[in-house]
């Protein structure tokens, strides 16, 4: 059986971009089709992947400014060519899902979400802050957006959502059921430490929706350590908040990532995330998290046993969180034990009988394109 993966772009380190290296691990045979790739920040788990792109690599400033480009990625999504592929395989969270496979092949999108600035676009535009022109420009293209999103929402022939909320995105969006399917935690990477230091942690991309801003307002007022490990287009804008007591580190290499997880106080996960990964790793790490109750935090986090949640994304909710935080004696063994309940291996068996139910669809489809 040939297979192909196809992912929305490469010119980012996420947790999509993970989940796509896993889906590499799986199918280490499989090509890799995605419109553009940055080489400088490639996941390790890709670098020997046979990587594929489109003919938008060669656009201008496409790795620093992909944005700019947003009308050009449906098509071009749509226009790989995928015929020789028996299974197709699309990691979206944009545009990926729309990939088209021949007639009797079988397409299964693992969806990280819909569009964000599709379906969310006034909170997208409010965070972003573009300014009244850029929206009235953007506006046409978000509702074209849309509707294509929609009629190419029939192009997978089985969904699998990451989180309980994805799951209900779909089927709102869409109108599709789909499975779930947790993105997996690399235990390896992880380890308690029975020595704590003297800091709290955010990991994350520097991005609007994250809101590492209302992290760093709060430990402005706490005046307590804060380590923020990331890098992204709104580092400026965050340093010139900071205070002194909240460090930016930058982009690290993962084992020293793993080593500022396994000494801090708690991991701070101030953002509504579709799933957020980060939370496990910290677990993982032997380490509780303070996360905003909303969205993928509800699969991962248990109140008072793995993690505390705030109820509102204010500055006010997330102090007395760590507050809360502060006063539980937290279990490091309790904690690793919540993170393996969703490693590699659950994550494969989910896949792998999602690709078993696709087939069984697909089997009619084969028979009647057997017959023509």
């Amino acid at each position: 059986m040939k297979v192909a993966l196809v992912h929305d772009y490469l010119n980012q380190a996420g947790g999509a971009e993970r989940v796509l290296a896993q889906l590499h691990r799986l199918f280490p045979d499989a090509p890799i089709y995605t419109t553009i790739l940055d080489r400088n920040v490639l996941w390790p788990g890709l670098r020997d992947a046979d990587i594929r792109t489109s003919w938008m690599q060669h656009l201008p400033g496409i790795l620093r400014h992909h944005r700019v480009y947003l009308p050009f990625y449906p098509a071009t999504i749509e226009g790989f060519d995928l015929r020789e592929y028996d299974l197709v395989i699309s990691s979206s969270s944009a545009f990926a899902k729309a990939a088209i496979r021949r007639e009797g092949a079988c397409h299964i999108c693992y969806c990280h979400a819909p569009m964000r600035f599709v379906w969310d676009y006034d909170r997208y535009v409010e965070r972003e802050n573009l300014g009244r022109v850029r929206e009235l420009i953007l506006a046409p293209v978000i509702l074209l957006l849309r509707r294509w999103d929609v009629r190419t929402a029939r192009h997978p022939d089985v969904y699998v959502a990451n989180s309980s909320t994805v799951a209900r995105r779909i089927a709102t969006y869409y109108g599709r059921e789909s499975d779930i399917v947790f993105p997996p935690v690399d235990l390896e990477r992880f380890a308690a430490s029975a020595v704590l230091d003297d800091y709290y942690l955010v990991v994350s991309r520097l991005v609007a929706y994250k809101r590492v801003d209302l992290a760093v307002a709060a430990f402005n007022q706490l005046g307590r350590p804060l380590l923020i490990i990331g890098d992204g287009p709104d580092r400026g804008a965050l340093m010139r908040l900071a205070r002194p007591n909240v460090r930016f580190m930058g982009r690290l290499p993962d084992a020293e990532v793993a080593r500022y997880y396994a000494h801090c106080q708690a991991v701070v996960f101030p953002g509504e995330e579709d799933f957020g990964i980060t939370a496990l790793e910290a677990n993982a790490s032997g380490r509780p998290v303070i996360a905003y109750g909303l969205g993928g935090a509800f699969d991962t986090v248990i109140d008072g046993e793995t993690g505390i949640l705030f109820r509102e994304q204010t500055v006010a909710s997330l102090c007395s969180a760590v507050a809360r935080c502060d006063a539980v004696s937290w279990n490091s063994a309790l904690l690793r034990e919540h993170a393996e309940r969703f490693n590699e291996a659950a994550f494969a068996a989910g896949i792998t009988a999602a690709i078993e139910r696709a087939m069984r669809m697909a089997r009619p489809r084969m028979g009647l394109a057997g017959a023509a």
